[in-house]
């Protein structure tokens, strides 16, 4: 049996995931890793803290930066004096966008977490109308549905990514880059190798193939404002390549014992359910 839930739009509304007061636990956390992108970052934090106000969902934003030289931290300070929920780690340094999210994660306080990339690409309302899926589910995957925005390069590239992991992993998947929403606890036992752009695909693989229940859910995004893209270079490549040889040598090679349910989720309910 799968542990795909059906792909659909929540039947449900945003209010029953809001926290109704200051002192209630986060619900989310946003992890926000930055790399230059003084052209894009302002209208990213817009979009997040208008969807964040408009949702009334307790959030945090969390800022990493990841080595930037422009004045990409200067426009997050002045961001954070109108936005309390905004934090920065400054100055992590540039080992890859997966250590700089991890350092989000570490230093979240979300039931939920997700990463929102500071190229201004993604709509923040997008994934948080999808938040009360998560009753239900420990992963929630959005898929691009206007690929039309993205260059015809990165529409074949992704396709062709897609399939190479579907085929190697035994996967149905749509997307596995996007900003991916998970409850917090699943990610405490899982060890990643990746530090570059594959670590969101090893991190979505290996909590599947642990049993976590998920669901796909389709989103749009927005062309960026200025700058250029950094996934997809010559050096970042042949990184990928090293990390996808690891993760099949991970899955098929080095499994071992298959790794326990986080108690207290969606997929540990439901399999004490039928139990």
């Amino acid at each position: 049996m799968s542990n795909k839930r059906p792909t659909s739009s929540p039947n449900c509304t945003i209010g029953d995931a809001r926290s109704s007061d200051d002192s209630e636990s986060v619900i989310l956390s946003i992890v926000v890793p930055v790399l230059n992108e003084e052209e894009n970052i302002d209208s990213a934090l817009n979009n997040i803290c208008e969807a964040i106000e408009r949702s009334a969902v307790k959030c945090e934003v969390i800022v990493v930066d990841n080595g930037s030289v422009d004045s990409t931290i200067k426009i997050v300070e002045t961001r954070q004096r109108g936005c309390h929920y905004i934090k920065l780690i400054p100055k992590v340094l540039p080992r890859g966008i997966g250590v700089a999210v991890w350092e989000g994660i570490r230093n979240s306080k979300g039931k939920y977490v997700v990463m929102i990339p500071g190229d201004g690409e993604n709509d923040m309302w997008e994934i948080l109308r999808y938040l009360p899926l998560m009753k239900d589910v420990d992963i929630v995957i959005p898929y691009v549905y206007n690929r039309e925005v993205r260059s015809i390069f990165r529409r074949l590239f992704s396709k062709l990514y897609k399939l190479i992991i579907n085929i190697s992993f035994g996967m149905l998947l749509n997307y596995m880059n996007g900003t991916v929403m998970y409850r917090r606890t699943i990610l405490d036992s899982v060890h990643l190798h990746s530090k570059g752009f594959f670590f969101q695909t090893e991190l979505l693989i290996k909590c599947i193939k642990t049993g976590y229940l998920y669901a796909e859910v389709p989103y749009k995004i927005s062309p960026r404002d200025g700058g250029r893209q950094k996934a997809i270079t010559p050096q970042s490549g042949f990184t990928v390549m090293k990390d996808y040889i690891e993760l099949l040598v991970a899955v098929y090679l080095l499994t071992g014992r298959k790794a326990n349910l986080a108690l207290g989720t969606a997929s540990s309910d439901r399999k004490f359910e039928s139990e």
